[in-house]
């Protein structure tokens, strides 16, 4: 069997190249740093490639992620409760029709096709139950919004939508094949549709998010 720490997983160099010296410098060495990948394809197989190393007793899923308007606060970290899947269906923009809503849900292959989780493709993740954080859903979409419009639509799709990433449903599916708990942590670094990176905060974010890493990983 694997450790009882968490698996930290991080999708990109440059997100790992942030993140691993900050929780160094906060004497958590004992944590495993990896890399999933970026993108739901490659975070999905690497993902559960690395379960099947390192049969982790849970995972946690770090780095940065846009924020809906009109939710949160950038340079700040959040925990989500949820996440769905953007862009396996039918469609694009206002006129994109989910798997799960086609009769085709993404899991059918190896769960009961009238679990609730199905209906809309949505997993929930490891959080506090009861919490505001349980009921926080992150959108991850194949590819992120262009500009403002693209987040519009998501949005509208999904009211609820608190931020935008392209790996959590893809690592969230891997770990609910295997039985694994997922948590998923992401930093705000910029707004969703915002392409300048000029205006994002991806030091700020990833601080914030690896101070809540510790904070949820001493809570365990």
């Amino acid at each position: 069997m694997g450790s009882s720490l968490p698996l930290i997983l991080v999708p990109t160099p440059t997100e790992s190249r942030l993140i691993t010296p900050l929780l160094s410098a906060a004497g958590r060495d004992d944590l495993q740093v990896a890399c999933c990948g970026f993108g739901p394809i490659a975070a999905a197989a690497r993902t559960a490639h690395l379960l099947a190393q390192h049969e982790p007793a849970s995972v946690l899923l770090v780095g940065i992620a846009g924020g809906f308007p009109g939710q949160g606060e950038l340079g700040q970290a959040y925990r989500f409760g949820k996440t769905v899947s953007y862009g396996v269906g039918v469609g694009t923009a206002a006129a994109f029709q989910s798997a799960a809503s086609l009769g085709w849900p993404q899991t059918a292959a190896w769960k009961n096709e009238t679990s609730a989780e199905e209906i809309d493709d949505v997993f929930s993740l490891l959080t506090a139950a009861g919490t505001p954080e349980a009921e926080r859903l992150l959108l991850t979409a194949c590819s992120a919004s262009a500009d403002q419009a693209d987040a519009a639509v998501r949005q509208q799709l999904w009211p609820g939508a608190f931020a935008e990433d392209m790996e959590g449903f893809a690592v969230a599916l891997a770990c609910q094949q295997r039985g694994t708990p997922c948590m998923i942590i992401r930093g705000l670094s910029n707004w969703v549709g915002d392409r300048e990176k000029k205006n994002w905060l991806i030091e700020e974010a990833l601080q914030a998010a690896v101070a809540l890493v510790l904070e949820s990983v001493a809570a365990r």
